[in-house]
Order: C-alpha cells, then sequence, then structure tokens
C-alpha cells in the first residue's frame, strides 16, 4: 500500500501506541485485500461490544488501546451483553456486569459514544449517500450501504476500531465502484403483507443469491422497519451485504439488470418460515428488535398490549437504543408495556446477550433472531408483531 507522509508516521509511532496498532491492522488488512491506499471515513460503528463474545482477552485488548487511544471521527458501539442501566430486571448476574461495565469503560475513555445499538442510523450516526465509513454490524453495514447510498466493507471488531483511531481505512472491496456491481436479478412475484415476511424474503434471496449482490425487482413500496428487517436477514442466511431494489433504494436506476436471474415465488417465502420455525407451541420469551425496534414499533407494541397482560410463563423483551426507549417515556409507551408486565432490553439485544440454557423457546419478528436463538439452544418462531404480542400474552404459539 501507498502510505502518505502523515499515515507513515502514524505507523512508526508518532502518534502513540494505540494509532501504531491500529494502523498496523489497516496496513496488514489492506495488503491481504490488495487496497493501493487509506481512505478517509465520516463515522465508525464497532461491533465486538459484549463481554461474551469479547471475553477476558477481548477486555485485555480494550484497555491497551484506551491508554492513549483517542479516535478521530464520530464512532458508535454495537449492542452490548447486557441492559447497562436495568441488567438486573433481565436476569444478569452481577460477575457478568461488572466485566461488561469494565469494556464500557474502556470504550468511554476512547472518546466512543456509548450508542449500544445495531441500527446507528436512527440515533444519529447517519452517514451521506457516498460517503466512506468503516460499520461492523452485519445489519447495519447491509442497511447503510444499500439504504443510505453509503460505502462501507463488514470491518471486523479490531479493524473498525483501528479505523475509528486512524479516522480511515483500506479503499477495497464495496467502497470501490467495480465491486459494487450486482451479480443476480431477484424478481420477487409474491405479496408481503407482515413484518416477518420481510425477514422470509431476505432468507429466501439470501440462499438463492449465494454471496451475490442481488438486484431486486417486484417490490412497489416498502418501510423504513421493513427495510431493517430485509437487511438484518438477507445477509444472515447469505447475500453480500448489498442489495438495490428498483424504485426503492438509492443507485438502483444506475445500475444494469444483471443477466443471471431467480425468481421468489410465495412457496419460497412458505420454505423460510418452514425453515426458520420450529416446532414448539409453549413461548418463554418473547423478543423484539433485531435489529433494534424503532419508535414506530415500540409505539405499535405498547397498542397491542393495552389492556393486558404478559403470561406468568413468559417474558417480552422489547429490544432498543436507549434513545428510542427514552422518545418512548415521553410518549407513555414505556409505561404501558411495562404495566403489561413487559421489559425493556436497552443497549442490548438477543445476539449477544448471554441467554444460552436461559429460555427454551423464542418468539419474535426476526429471521437474524432465530438465527442466534437456534445458536443458544432455543426453539424458535417468527411471525408478526401481533403475533409475537398475542404469544406473549397467552404463553402459546397460536398460528
Amino acid at each position: 500500500m501507498q502510505l502518505t507522509d502523515s499515515e507513515q508516521k502514524m505507523l512508526s509511532g508518532a502518534e502513540g501506541y494505540a494509532v501504531k496498532k491500529s494502523m498496523e491492522i489497516l496496513v496488514a488488512l489492506g495488503e491481504i485485500f490488495g487496497a493501493k491506499s487509506l481512505i478517509g471515513v465520516g463515522s465508525v460503528q464497532v461491533a465486538g461490544v459484549s463481554y461474551h463474545n469479547l471475553g477476558d482477552a477481548g477486555l485485555e485488548f480494550l484497555d491497551e488501546l484506551a491508554r492513549d487511544g483517542k479516535v478521530k471521527v464520530l464512532t458508535t458501539l454495537n449492542p452490548a451483553g447486557m441492559d447497562l442501566e436495568n441488567w438486573q430486571q433481565l436476569g444478569i448476574s452481577p460477575e457478568f456486569a461488572e466485566k461488561q461495565n469494565l469494556v464500557i469503560e474502556a470504550f468511554q475513555k476512547m472518546g466512543i459514544l456509548v450508542s449500544c445499538t445495531c441500527t446507528p442510523y436512527l440515533i444519529g450516526n447517519l452517514p451521506l449517500y457516498g460517503e466512506h465509513v468503516a460499520w461492523s454490524e452485519s445489519s447495519a453495514v447491509t442497511f447503510a450501504n444499500s439504504v443510505l447510498g453509503a460505502r462501507t466493507n463488514r470491518e471486523g471488531g479490531p479493524s473498525a476500531l483501528a479505523a475509528a483511531f486512524v479516522g480511515k481505512t483500506p479503499n477495497y472491496g464495496l467502497h470501490l465502484d467495480e465491486n459494487r456491481l450486482p451479480d443476480v436479478h431477484v424478481q420477487v412475484n409474491t405479496q408481503l403483507t407482515k413484518l416477518s415476511d420481510w425477514g422470509a424474503l431476505g432468507y429466501a434471496i439470501g440462499k438463492k443469491a449465494e454471496n451475490k449482490i442481488p438486484y431486486i425487482t417486484g417490490i412497489k413500496a416498502a418501510e423504513l422497519d421493513e427495510l431493517k428487517s430485509f437487511c438484518a436477514s438477507v445477509v444472515t442466511y447469505g447475500a453480500k451485504p448489498l442489495f438495490y431494489m428498483k424504485g426503492i433504494t438509492p443507485g438502483a436506476e444506475l445500475q444494469k439488470e444483471p443477466k443471471e436471474s431467480v425468481v421468489v415465488e410465495q412457496s419460497d417465502l412458505r420454505n423460510a418460515y418452514d425453515n426458520i420455525n420450529d416446532e414448539v407451541s409453549e413461548i418463554e420469551l418473547v423478543c423484539v428488535g433485531c435489529p433494534h425496534c424503532s419508535i414506530k414499533e415500540i409505539s405499535q407494541i405498547a397498542k397491542l398490549l393495552e389492556g393486558k397482560k404478559v403470561a406468568e410463563t413468559t417474558e417480552l423483551w422489547v429490544a432498543t437504543s436507549r434513545t428510542a426507549k427514552q422518545l418512548a417515556d415521553k410518549r407513555g409507551y414505556t409505561q404501558t408495556i411495562e404495566a403489561a408486565g413487559g421489559k425493556f432490553a436497552c443497549d442490548t439485544c438477543m445476539a449477544v446477550a448471554p441467554l444460552k440454557g436461559r429460555f427454551k423457546s423464542l418468539a419474535t419478528t426476526s429471521a437474524k433472531g432465530c438465527f442466534y436463538s437456534r445458536q443458544n439452544l432455543m426453539k424458535t418462531k417468527m411471525g408478526s408483531i401481533e403475533e409475537c404480542v398475542d404469544a406473549a400474552v397467552t404463553g402459546k404459539w397460536n398460528n
């Protein structure tokens, strides 16, 4: 890689240990992927925040960087392993909480915003079209590339953190025009009638795309929460973290329709549900918010819970950002949800919290949430917000 004089000085240690270490990571990454240079980034989103994933070795690494490291650009955090304020309410042990708080303290020393959300674009980290960023979390990366039209590879935790300290990232992969061309045309010939259908569609397209960039036609309209759900699913189940949706996402009209084509029919959505859903009727955990709930989704949950109570055998978690929760407090949604027996799980989510062994079954709106919950040995059911709230109130999956 060709480094500028200032970059060479950073690599030689002129700006301290954290910047030197970061430059070593970025140069090694750039050389592996054939980058010719570094490119400036407008923001960074760092994954690897949960102590459940980091362990003591990861915490030690963060402490070393925090001694003299300060981020140069807007940097936000992916979800942690617990709600940073109400972890006891969600059954997190004091031992885990102590370690998780040490992780957060290290990030704070670096000047990072302790946002702890997989939807940074909903809390102020909102890149411009064409802007280069260095984001980590797969659904956020896909949303940034596809819905916002920004440019980012799917960074690992260390490489994203390195980009934050340097303010740059290697210029390869999805930062380059030639690597953002769609590979497969996907014609959607089915109606999408509820939020979970977008997760099922992501499953179907992800499996058919097989690490390619889809160019999707046949969808007439899409809301933000639907695209958020689709982004999480399509990358979890197989596609690259970029898609074009004709008439919906920016830049789609500039792309040529690929010669290779596949079709998604109603039968493909049914197959997705069959593969995501398990045979289970008793539901122990209902968790909505993977990716994190928007304020609109929280308002829907509150409306559905008015005058109702969550079953004694079931827990209802609303996973969201601290920012969205504060809005919910002001609008009265929090009071309604908590009066019904629901719990807010801010700062965390079902994918990174230490949940293995705690619940045997889960209902959610999220195809990605089902994928990770199965790794935590839970039986899963995916459905609409209405179906999930019904499961929380009755303790059963009724469809």
